[in-house]
């Protein structure tokens, strides 16, 4: 799996499949579209999505005689990276403080959770 930046952000629709892509590492349209709960989306619509996958670089495709084989071109923990990183810079002034206290604020971290993230950061 080769590191890429990532330039453009993902639609919802684009960031399902790439969950089921990760999840299942490589494979067909037809593996990938039996992912989703049925009723299955059509076979052409998880097409589609898969060719913007490959032009943003989220998906690299091996053609394989008259299909192609797809994977992944970027790694999970590397798109949670860039997408947090881009989320902090546009909501939260850049400031990851800023994102926990308006976590702890909305009651989305308890005080237990708190506790771990103190835990983790003066490891």
């Amino acid at each position: 799996m080769k590191k890429n930046a990532i330039k453009r952000p993902l639609t919802p629709q684009e960031e399902e499949l790439m969950r089921h892509v990760w999840q299942r590492e490589k494979g067909y349209i037809k593996d990938f579209r039996e992912m989703y709960p049925t009723p299955h989306p059509p076979y052409t619509t998880v097409a589609t999505i898969m060719k913007k996958l490959e032009a943003k670089g989220y998906v690299d495709a091996r053609s394989d005689r008259n299909t192609f084989e797809y994977t992944p071109a970027i790694g999970r923990e590397e798109f949670k990276k860039s997408s947090l990183s881009s989320m902090v810079s546009h909501y939260f002034q850049d400031s990851y403080k800023e994102m926990v206290t308006f976590f702890a604020k909305e009651e989305k971290l308890s005080e237990e959770d708190l506790k771990e993230i103190i835990k983790l950061i003066k490891k």
